[in-house]
């Protein structure tokens, strides 16, 4: 065969049976409650709603559904490739094994840093949420006080997922339904308000016109895309446990696609709700406040049950803050016990079972992160989030193409091969790629920019983004030269025999 091999099923190495994490810990309805509190559906909410209506006014509910479209392709890719290839690394495994090493390692890297960079953003809108629902707003307003509970927030949730994803699992249902149903609360009497007179706001009537994302013009389309791509990432934490879900093989994968179509529903709704009740003018005035925007809207909503919403954003928040590490430390673990970083980030937890080494490595870069950027600026910390479409549009792109490739064998054995494992992957990946280009335009400018100051002629968020490859690239290249045991790994196809278990629908 060359220098292709035929692969299939777990991408665990025969040389490391101890680096092990616990089969079967957790089911498909915990992958999928994991895949929702990884996205954070209030966070998301509260930090792009004001920007997308910025952009694209009234039809921001249908930029919300074209920015689905590439994450449901994507999603298709995670399922088919994970059905082959169980490894808690996803994208750094599957395309290792597509495209080779080197296009592998950086998909890797580009997973661990999206936690670095957004985990300390997330505990600090969960301290601040939950401080204005306890009305404690002179704390919420000091910046000490803020990042102190952050950085505790960050060690809490690190140690709670060195317990393993049984923890969190234990009535997993109960908190999601919970935050979606005080989403839903909020989006039904908003509505309400519209259709009785009520809003305090200015409130418009709805319509099914605003689900046209291309009338508020391609400009709009695109900027408003590239938040899309922010709210709906995350779901793939779901598959990053592969190793530990029941039904490995399918399980994760279908809980990462149902995962998105949730937060579609939830978006649309909210969605709707917001722009009915707050009208086009308040939200683009206040699009700069972000998650402030969301605390506003909440109080003007429902008077003194807006804690209910605030709590949503909170525990959302925080939830999220613990399984963002997830893919993270999990992809390190991969990567490590293929020999593509340091050998001790392999190590097990033998108790619990999970990967605690690179769990609390992952934890330590972010406060890093968090603490020296807030020095900066708060605006920089932001700035640090907008870097992030630059990191998931690539490793998406990369994981849309790895399908196609990984599959090409069997591409034309169907019609359903070729249009759910070959034509949709790769036309989600064109898409994010297009988004990747029309971010590093966008970001060139520092105007662009939260902080809208020039870092070496450049926006921000391109710098930092920048900075993450170039540094992925030279810890890839000292390791290639330390230990090459990972390089020598060859490509490969998937296994007939396991492909044509699933060439019909």
């Amino acid at each position: 065969m060359g220098h292709e091999d035929h692969v299939g099923g777990t991408g665990i190495p025969e040389t490391d049976p101890d680096a092990r994490l616990q089969a079967n810990a957790i089911g498909f309805l915990d992958a999928l409650v994991i895949g929702l509190n990884s996205t954070s559906p209030a966070y998301s909410l509260a930090a792009v709603i004001g920007p997308i209506v910025a952009l694209a006014g009234i039809y921001a509910p249908g930029v919300m559904l074209a920015s689905f479209v590439p994450m449901l392709l994507i999603a298709a890719a995670f399922y088919y490739l994970n059905k082959v290839d169980q490894d808690c690394g996803t994208t750094f495994s599957w395309v290792t094994r597509a495209m080779g090493p080197w296009a592998g390692w950086l998909g890797g890297w580009a997973i661990a840093m999206t936690g670095v960079l957004v985990i300390g953003s997330l505990a600090d809108v969960a301290v601040h949420f939950g401080l204005l629902a306890a009305g404690l707003d002179g704390w919420a307003a000091n910046q000490a006080v803020r990042q102190g509970l952050t950085v505790v927030v960050i060690l809490a949730m690190t140690a709670v997922c060195d317990l393993g994803p049984v923890l969190p699992a234990g009535h997993p249902d109960a908190p999601i339904r919970a935050r979606v149903f005080f989403l839903l609360v909020f989006a039904v009497v908003a509505i309400y308000r519209v259709y009785a007179g009520t809003s305090t706001l200015g409130g418009i009537r709805p319509s099914v016109d605003w689900l046209n994302p291309f009338g508020a013009g391609g400009t709009a389309l695109t900027g408003g895309l590239l938040l899309g791509v922010f709210i709906y990432w995350g779901w793939e934490s779901a598959v990053n446990l592969t190793e530990e879900v029941e039904d490995s093989a399918t399980a994760p994968g279908k809980a990462g696609i149902w995962s998105t179509v949730v937060l579609l529903v939830t978006y649309l709704s909210v969605g709707y709700a917001v722009v009915a009740y707050a009208g086009t003018k308040f939200l683009s005035e206040n699009a700069g406040e972000e998650e402030a925007v969301f605390a506003v809207l909440a109080h003007e909503v429902m008077g003194g049950w807006d804690w209910m919403v605030l709590l949503a954003v909170c525990t959302s928040a925080l939830a999220s803050t613990q399984t963002t590490i997830i893919p993270a430390s999990r992809t390190a673990l991969s990567m490590a016990r293929r020999h593509a970083l340091p050998p001790h980030l392999s190590h097990i937890h033998p108790r619990f079972h999970t990967p605690d080494v690179s769990t609390w490595w992952v934890a330590v870069i972010a406060i890093a992160w968090y603490l020296v950027v807030n020095q900066i600026s708060e605006n920089a910390l932001l700035d640090s989030l907008t870097a992030l479409s630059l990191l998931i549009s690539f490793y998406y792109a990369l994981t849309g193409v790895a399908c196609a490739v990984y599959y090409r064998r069997h591409l034309l054995e169907s019609a359903h091969n070729f249009l759910l494992i070959g034509l949709g992957p790769v036309v989600g990946a064109g898409l994010l790629a297009w988004l990747l280009v029309k971010s590093v335009s966008n970001m060139s400018n520092p105007e662009n920019s939260a902080s809208g100051v020039s870092w070496f002629g450049l926006g921000p968020p391109l710098v930092i983004g920048i900075g993450i490859a170039v540094t992925g690239v030279l810890v890839m290249c000292f390791w290639r030269i330390r230990d090459g045991r990972f390089w020598q790994e060859r490509r490969g196809v998937a296994d007939p025999e396991l492909v044509r278990g699933f060439k019909k629908p």
